[in-house]
Parts: structure tokens; C-alpha cells; sequence
């Protein structure tokens, strides 16, 4: 049984989120962003990409190309990057610094699995900083994970900062999820849950959830802005691909036969196995 004050340690999932990578248009803005708003290092860089994480652990690959369209909210791709604190201490010493530093937020929710907070980036790639609460507040009295969209308490949150500020992004952080936007949620159904193998968590309207070892969701896709979109189109700013780190290197070879089966396409290269579900979206699976 689950301990009241245990939390998710995602680095035990059979599946978690790697990198994300994301084509831009103006290199320096948006790279520029990320590092003063979440305290992001530069783990790499040359004359077309900055690849940026916490230490030497890459998190955001951030490809230039100055001729993209711009990035289109109806189309299938990216919602958000959320980006998990491993404290709720080192979320609010975060709130704290974006409140200094003048970062306009565009939303705050309690989830009851977690307390999340909302931005964009200058090209209007979805943004959320967030931290879970332990997973025993997660559940109903039946063990089914519970999510709602309630206001959050940013006052309570902001005492748990304490003395200390802000100091980047924590080295314990990752990106806990990757949260899509896909045109039909019986579609990204088939592919997430059928194809990838990852669970199928919460009933939210417009919305599918995907967990792997028991989290709430390393994967989610919606509709509300996107609903009837078709596949992405080619050279659009925005979501490039998700990477995602397969525990057990035989489910890799398991869920490439099940790719086959449908139909789908798996193309294996140096970065690993890359997957595209039903609007373009790269997913690369690597041990």
C-alpha cells in the first residue's frame, strides 16, 4: 500500500519523457527565454541548434530555422512541455523569481495530482512548471487517479518558498510530461494506448491521459484547440519530437512489432527507434 507521503519516482517508470525538441524561429529569443525563465544551462550549441537541460542532462532541443511559418494553435502538435520541480519548495522559490523578474503567467491550477502553473514561450510553445502532490492524494476511495482543473492557492504556495531564492532549474527536475495536441482523442486512443502500451489514466472531457508505471501521465492529448485537425504540416515552427527512455530495452522491440502490425512505420537511427502517431508527431523511443 501506498504511503501518504510517498511520491512518484519517475526515474522507476517503464516509461518517461527524455527530450523535446522544438523547431524555432528566432534561436537566440526563444533559447534566451528558456534560460531566464526556468534557469536552463546550455548543454550544446552551434550555428542552428541549442540543446539546454540542468547539468549535462539534455531536456529542450531547440532546432533553428528562420523560414518556418509560424506556429499554429488549431494544428496538431505541441500544447505544452511541463517541466516537474522535485519539491513544491523549489516551486514556489520558481513562482517567486518569475514574479521578480516580470514573467507574465497565463494560468494556475490545482490539479489534485499536482499544482501546475502556465506560460508560453515567444513563439507560443505551451509552457507548464509544475510539481505532484503524493501519489496517495492522487486517488479516489475506488484507486483510480482523480484530475480536475480548480484554482490554485498561490498565496499557500508561495510560503512554502522559505529564505532561499532561485538558484535554476534543479538538478533532481525533468520534463514530467509532454501534453499534445491531436485531432480525434479515439485516434491518439489507438496509437498511445494500443501501439506505445502506455495506460490510458483519467476520463477528462476533450481530453486522453497516458501513464506508464502508475503516474498520472507521461502523455496526454487534446482536442480543444485542434479537433478535427489533420497532420501537421511540414515546415510549421513548433513541436519537433518527444523522446521517450524505455526502461526495459525488449518493450522497445515489442512495441515496433505492434507498430508494424498497424501499419505504422519505424524507422531506426543513431538517437533510436522514431515512431510518428497519426499527425506527424516524432516519437523516439531509446533505452
Amino acid at each position: 500500500m501506498t504511503d501518504a507521503n510517498e511520491f512518484f519516482d519517475m526515474r522507476a517508470a517503464p516509461m518517461r519523457i527524455g527530450t523535446v525538441r522544438l523547431k524555432v524561429r528566432d534561436l537566440d529569443a526563444v533559447s534566451s527565454y528558456y534560460k531566464a525563465l526556468l534557469g536552463l544551462n546550455e548543454v550544446s550549441r552551434n550555428d542552428r541548434e541549442v540543446v539546454l537541460g540542468s547539468g549535462k542532462t539534455p531536456l529542450l532541443g531547440l532546432e533553428s530555422d528562420r523560414n518556418l511559418a509560424a506556429n499554429d494553435r488549431r494544428q496538431a502538435g505541441l500544447f505544452h512541455t511541463a517541466f516537474l520541480m522535485p519539491t513544491r519548495g523549489d516551486l514556489a522559490r520558481w513562482l517567486r523569481h518569475v514574479a521578480d523578474e516580470g514573467i507574465r503567467l497565463q494560468g494556475a491550477s490545482d490539479h489534485i495530482v499536482s499544482e501546475a502553473l502556465y506560460l508560453a514561450d515567444p513563439e507560443g510553445n505551451g509552457i507548464e512548471v509544475y510539481v505532484d502532490r503524493p501519489v496517495a492524494q492522487w486517488l479516489d476511495a475506488g484507486g483510480n487517479i482523480q484530475m480536475s482543473t480548480d484554482p490554485l492557492d498561490v498565496q499557500d504556495l508561495l510560503g512554502a518558498a522559505g529564505d532561499r531564492t532561485y538558484p535554476g532549474f534543479p538538478e533532481q527536475g525533468s520534463i514530467g510530461h509532454v501534453h499534445l495536441q491531436v485531432g480525434d482523442t479515439r485516434a491518439a486512443d489507438r496509437f498511445y494506448s494500443d501501439v506505445l502500451g502506455l495506460v490510458s489514466t483519467v476520463d477528462y472531457p476533450g481530453a486522453s491521459f497516458y501513464g506508464s508505471g502508475g503516474y498520472h501521465h507521461q502523455l496526454a492529448g487534446n482536442v480543444w484547440n485542434s479537433r478535427g485537425a489533420s497532420r501537421r504540416p511540414a515546415g510549421m515552427a513548433g513541436l519537433d519530437g518527444v523522446e521517450i527512455i524505455v526502461k526495459d530495452p525488449a518493450e522497445i522491440g515489442r512495441i515496433v512489432a505492434k507498430a508494424e502490425a498497424a501499419g505504422i512505420e519505424a524507422v531506426k537511427s543513431d538517437a533510436g527507434t522514431t515512431l510518428r502517431d497519426p499527425w506527424g508527431t516524432a516519437l523516439t523511443l531509446k533505452n
